[in-house]
């Protein structure tokens, strides 16, 4: 089966729907979210709808920091994500609320664990920023490749049988094995708000029977997205910095 795995949408519809464009164009059987579909950006209501209509589908969600905080308020947000998240509350419906707070932590399918920050204490949403991060994550769950996102930034770590770490930034369109002797974590880099320099969103396909995982990254309409940010009220910086990829 081939999958699509998106994480960090964050409310960018413009990002989002060119995604699920690039996935489906790309032979997409399921398409799979990995949190934060909220938060940050101008147009909620219309990504947690879609997501909503990809999991009656069958495909797999997970509640993201930014999706908890509708619910569940936060005191570790900086002050524009604080701003974005008490704006895009009094847009969502009861039933989009609904379906944020009941979206499990995590999720495991086959060999394969869902989770949008790591594995070992998903509510305290912690980074994966490093092999130790990873490595952290990988020696609490029993399953072999985990998925994740939460930091923005794409990375492909691995484990040993001897507990040796490797990690590299994947590259774009670049097919990678995940070879059956070692362990692996795949952080997906994020749809709605990449860090990590480069504009353009970011998902990744997985094929189960081969186990190859590809990288991908999509241009979009980011001056459409940035307008509609600075158009809705939110805090700017949110809007002036898709386009940096910061």
């Amino acid at each position: 089966m081939r999958l699509a795995l998106f994480a960090d949408i964050h409310a960018n519809r413009q990002a989002f729907a060119a995604c699920l464009d690039a996935a489906r164009a790309r032979g997409a059987e399921r398409l799979n979210c990995l949190g934060d579909i909220v938060g940050y950006g101008a147009d909620p209501e219309w990504a947690v709808d879609t997501v909503m209509d990809l999991v009656a589908k069958g495909a797999v969600a997970v509640r993201g920091n930014h999706d908890n905080a509708i619910g569940v308020p936060s005191d570790s947000m900086n002050a524009e994500a604080q701003a974005a998240i008490d704006w895009t509350r009094g847009r969502l419906s009861g039933e989009q609320k609904q379906f944020l707070a009941e979206l499990p932590m995590s999720r495991e399918e086959d060999n394969r664990l869902y989770v949008h920050s790591e594995a070992s204490e998903p509510t305290k949403w912690r980074y994966v920023r490093d092999t130790a991060d990873a490595a952290r994550s990988m020696m609490a769950t029993g399953l072999q490749i985990t998925f994740c996102g939460h930091i923005h930034r794409p990375g492909l770590y691995s484990m040993s049988s001897t507990a040796k770490m490797t990690s590299f930034v994947p590259t774009s369109g670049i097919a990678v094995q995940l070879l059956p002797g070692r362990r692996w974590l795949a952080v997906l880099g994020s749809v709605g708000q990449p860090r990590d320099g480069d504009p353009a969103a970011s998902f990744a396909m997985f094929d189960t029977v081969s186990r190859e995982i590809t990288f991908h990254r999509v241009p979009y309409d980011v001056a459409t997205a940035a307008a509609r940010i600075k158009a809705n009220g939110l805090p700017h910086w949110l809007a002036d910095r898709l386009p940096l990829g910061r």
